[in-house]
């Protein structure tokens, strides 16, 4: 029998390390050619390592969650045949089972002493002891001596009561400073605390004595309720662990400000209904989402610096000609951004079909890396669970992310009379060092002149 080492692969792109975020096979799998064996992450996408061989699982060359450097060992393969691997200890983080050292001993030649993990690295397996031989003779048990009287326990002292009912008003308790310094600091009405002193005068003891006493006004637990106990602890690992990364990198880089504007959306959620009944059978269903999409596309060429990246380190801003739109969208892996890219060339209809495309492909793992990276603002939505405010963090390196919140029925005035309009929340974020807050004012105000005059999205510029 003999050994396949399946290393971490050169993934591109300059990736000196990955993460493995998730193994498909444990030690003692029997896989076969091509069968995925593990999921590694990098900064741009996951990647999934499949087997060279078929063979059995013998070692794992580290835990989900861990940093892995290319080239470094993933997988060890017991296979069928070929020159066995020469015998060494395991790398540090490699899973080895003493079945499996004592296979590679034996394949390798070396001895049946198998080495074992240790504290501080390996060292020789110490032999079992023998069984003890079946004439030595069996030693004489000691005489039991017998047993002893039942002793009555000693009866508990009784102790003295540490609380009463409250003082009459106007009384006040005698205690020394020190004492109602010390009932000041934890939160103890002296009045409750019965003294045990000359003229009911409390001391330190009677103190002690009245927050160790079980409390008396506890109510009991509710007949049939369990008390919960235990902590679980979930390990910070692949796609959840980028984005605590990119959050708190984010929070900690761009100068975040929001802004908030209420939008009439009464007319363009009746023509979307229109449109949605009129042509539902033979296009996409429409949601809001393309709708702003349209309205970015028709606003951003009168705020360039809305549709831009900030490089930081090199402080150079880059405002981008074409406008591509990342759409944030939930997972059950968590929250992803695929891009909408060029959405100045696309109508309602075409933005709709591409939206839907992508955020299923997303939901399902079968984003391209391309689909992921490269947008230039992004548009986040919580859908009916929006809420009235939002303050989205921002996608760095982007310079502005709209947030979508819930549309509500509300009374507005207009023209000497209240009537009902469906209205809707915009909460935007901008990064302060590049957007000041006028132009993010005038630009938020002109995505709400666009949503509540729609005839104005379909207009040539």
């Amino acid at each position: 029998m003999g050994f396949r080492i399946v290393k971490l692969p050169d993934i591109g792109e300059g990736v000196a390390e990955a993460e493995v975020s998730a193994w498909h096979v444990k030690v003692g799998d029997v896989v076969r050619e091509d069968q995925p064996l593990a999921d590694v992450m990098t900064d741009k996408a996951t990647v999934e390592i499949p087997s060279p061989v078929s063979g059995t699982v013998v070692a794992l060359g580290a835990e989900a969650g861990q940093m892995l450097a290319v080239g470094a060992e993933l997988v060890r393969l017991a296979i069928e045949g070929g020159d066995a691997a020469p015998a060494s200890a395991p790398e540090a983080g490699i899973a080895m089972t003493p079945e499996v050292a004592t296979a590679q001993d034996a394949a390798s030649g070396t001895p049946v002493a198998a080495l074992v993990p240790a504290a501080d690295g390996l060292e020789p397996a110490q032999p079992a002891p023998a069984p003890p031989s079946a004439a030595a003779p069996k030693p004489a048990e000691p005489a039991q001596p017998a047993p002893a009287k039942p002793v009555a326990p000693a009866p508990r002292p009784t102790v003295a009561p540490s609380s009463g009912p409250p003082r009459p008003p106007g009384e006040k308790p005698v205690a020394s400073p020190a004492v109602r310094r010390r009932a000041l600091e934890a939160g103890i009405d002296l009045r409750q605390v019965r003294g045990t002193g000359p003229a009911g005068r409390i001391g330190h003891d009677d103190l002690d004595a009245y927050v160790n006493a079980p409390s008396e006004e506890a109510a009991p637990a509710p007949a049939g309720r369990i008390a919960r106990t235990g902590v679980e602890e979930i390990k910070v690992i692949g796609l959840r662990r980028r984005i605590a990364q990119r959050m708190a990198d984010a929070k900690r880089r761009v100068a975040h400000f929001s802004y908030v504007e209420e939008v009439d959306v009464t007319a363009v959620e009746e023509l979307r209904a229109t449109l949605n009944q009129r042509h539902g059978a033979s296009r996409p269903k429409l949601t809001l989402i393309p709708f702003l999409v349209q309205a970015l596309v028709r606003a951003l060429p009168d705020f360039p610096q809305m549709n831009a990246h900030y490089d930081d380190e090199a402080e150079v801003i880059r405002r981008h000609a074409g406008i591509h739109v990342g759409i944030a969208t939930q997972t059950p892996s968590g929250l992803m951004v695929p891009v909408l890219r060029h959405a100045e060339t696309r109508d309602v209809w075409n933005s709709a079909a591409e939206v839907r495309r992508l955020a299923e492909a997303a939901r399902n793992g079968l984003a391209a890396r391309d689909e992921l990276s490269g947008s230039t603002i992004t548009l986040t939505s919580l859908g009916a669970l929006g809420g009235i405010v939002t303050t989205p963090v921002i996608n760095r390196p982007e310079v502005a992310i709209i947030g979508v919140n819930k549309q509500v029925m509300r009374p507005v005035w207009r023209e000497n009379a209240f009537v009902p309009r469906l209205t809707m929340n915009l909460s935007a974020s901008f990064d302060h060092r590049v957007v000041d807050g006028y132009d993010a004012a005038l630009f938020v105000q002109a995505l709400k002149s666009l949503l509540e005059t729609p005839a104005t999205l379909f207009m040539e510029a």
